[in-house]
Parts: C-alpha cells; sequence; structure tokens
C-alpha cells in the first residue's frame, strides 16, 4: 500500500483568534474531563443508543470534549498522533482568522509530513485572485471553508467570489458539512450551525461543475442528506470522518470508491478509529483500502 495520507487534520486553536500560536507548543497535554466521543470511537461511530442518550443528555460535555481536543493541537502532537497510526502524511485545514495558511506552511517547513491548504480570511477584504495565486504557488493543496466557525453561509456572494478566484487553480475545496455547534454560552453568537445543511453544498456544486469539492465529515449525522443531495454529482467528493464501517460501504456504493478519502478531523477525532472504520468497511479488499488510504487523495490533490 501507499503511504496513508490523512485528508482532513486540524493544527492550531481553530475556534479563537491568534489560535496559530498553539502550533509550536510543547508537553500540551488533553485536559482530564468526561469525554463522551470516547464512547462513540470504541464503537467506531456506530450508533449503540448510549452514546446517542449521552449526546442529547449532555450536549455540553460533547462541546466541552472537543473544545479540550482543539487546544491539544500542536505540531509535536500531530507528529506524535501520525507515528502512532502509521500516517505519512497529514493534510491540514486554516480556519482563517484563528488559524491560517502561513501558520501552516510555517509548520511543514518543520514537518514536511505536514500538507497545508489555505482559506478565506472572511474579516478582511482583498484581493482574493491574488492572495490564492501565491498560496498555491508556496504549497497550497486545495481551499478550506468552515461556514459554521467563520459564520459565513456557502450560498453567499463572498463564497462564490471565493471558490470563483480559485477555481483556475484546479486544485479542491473542502467544506465542512453537518449541523454541530462549537462554542458555549454567549460565543454561541459567534457561529451559525445551520450553515452546516448540506443543501448549501447542492448549490456549490452545481453551480461549479469544474471544481472538486469534499464533503467534510461527509455530512456527520446528515450523511444521509449527503448521499441523496450530492451523490449524484461527479465533482463532489467525501471524507469518512466520524463515520461507521456501515456508513462508509453505503458511500461507496453511492459516490463509487474513487470519490471516499480517508480523513480522521484529528484532534478532534482519532486517527486509529478512523483507520479501523476503513479496515472494517473494505472487508480486506486491498485495492479498496489503497484507494481510500492514499490513491483517491493523491489524484484530487495533485500530491507527490
Amino acid at each position: 500500500m501507499d503511504a496513508i495520507i490523512d485528508a482532513h487534520c486540524h493544527l492550531g486553536d481553530i475556534l479563537n483568534r491568534g489560535g496559530g500560536s498553539l502550533i509550536e507548543k510543547t508537553s500540551v497535554r488533553k485536559r482530564i474531563l468526561f469525554d463522551p466521543l470516547c464512547i462513540s470511537e470504541l464503537n467506531l461511530y456506530r450508533s449503540c443508543g448510549l452514546d446517542d442518550l449521552l449526546f442529547a443528555l449532555f450536549p455540553n460535555w460533547v462541546t466541552k470534549a472537543e473544545q479540550a481536543r482543539n487546544a491539544t493541537a500542536t505540531r509535536e502532537n500531530l507528529r506524535k498522533s501520525m507515528d502512532e497510526a502509521g500516517i505519512m502524511y497529514s493534510v491540514c485545514m486554516p480556519v482563517p482568522p484563528h488559524v491560517t495558511f502561513t501558520d501552516l506552511v510555517r509548520a511543514a517547513a518543520e514537518d514536511p509530513g505536514i500538507i497545508p491548504f489555505t482559506g478565506i480570511d472572511f474579516t478582511q477584504e482583498y484581493d482574493l485572485n491574488t492572495v490564492l495565486a501565491d498560496d498555491v504557488k508556496s504549497g497550497a493543496k486545495g481551499l478550506k471553508l468552515h461556514p459554521i466557525i467563520q459564520n459565513v453561509s456557502l450560498d453567499s456572494q463572498r463564497t462564490f467570489e471565493a471558490v470563483e478566484a480559485f477555481a483556475p487553480h484546479g486544485l479542491p475545496v473542502m467544506l465542512h458539512t453537518g449541523v454541530t455547534s462549537y462554542y458555549l454560552k454567549q460565543e454561541k453568537a459567534w457561529e451559525n450551525p445551520h450553515y452546516g445543511e448540506i443543501r448549501y453544498v447542492r448549490e456549490l456544486a452545481r453551480s461549479f461543475p469544474g471544481v472538486n469539492f469534499i464533503a467534510g465529515h461527509a455530512g456527520l449525522d446528515e450523511v444521509h442528506d449527503v448521499m441523496e443531495m450530492l451523490g449524484g454529482f461527479h465533482n463532489v467528493w467525501v471524507d469518512i470522518s466520524f463515520q461507521s464501517p456501515e456508513k462508509i460501504r453505503d458511500l461507496i456504493s453511492v459516490f463509487g470508491p474513487d470519490r471516499i478519502l480517508y480523513g480522521s478531523d484529528w484532534p478532534w477525532g482519532n486517527r486509529i478509529t478512523a483507520l479501523k472504520t476503513v479496515f472494517s468497511a473494505c472487508r480486506g479488499d486491498k485495492g479498496l483500502e489503497a484507494r481510500i488510504l492514499s490513491e483517491n487523495a493523491i489524484e484530487l490533490m495533485n500530491l507527490l
């Protein structure tokens, strides 16, 4: 098998301004707290009732656990997790203005296993064409848009302008998909969870048939909407982070084996758990494993 490529990772604190400063910190460990996500991971993201009940009864604990994981996204921890899981390359996603392409380029200069995407700082006005062209020349292998954390809808004029500016480079656009929340209390005003609805991705895919999109997490709990609304678009790929083996097999049947990407969403997700879901879904088919774990990402992102 070729080198395993994790197509969806993060470095730095993507939830707060100045999050890039976290990347080079050392000896950072996750704070001790109840983490319901561990139950889901033990079950390979299968819905078993108990985790669903915990998520429904204690949604704030889920958010607290996610924030605790986010706070461990250092380069040191990234490398440790890659070595433990046998990952050769981590495709890292910025979320400007919190974590920027510049932050990721600096990290990649220290660790060649880091492959950066670029992003859009929607808090500023600037020449998108020039900046994105420069980022691609500097090694960006795609564009990341996070409508919930950035609080900018995928059907907004600014999003369409960004995709149009990036289109000539022939590289993919990774989109967060799935309705979820990242903040607590008054900070909830910073986000709009419903911007993760799949209908927004459908409009982008329809409007830009020449651009390849990646539906991040395959929509999370909206995975059925992803299959129903996006399966017919030949310019849409999915990553399997947080999806069970059974859901991955469903995704393969809808999108085909060439449009599925291994991704963990590290540190929000567990790399080894995500690998186990792929191996279980593939049922010993080594050719299919190779497509999902490396070959599809290599072709889509023009890697290696």
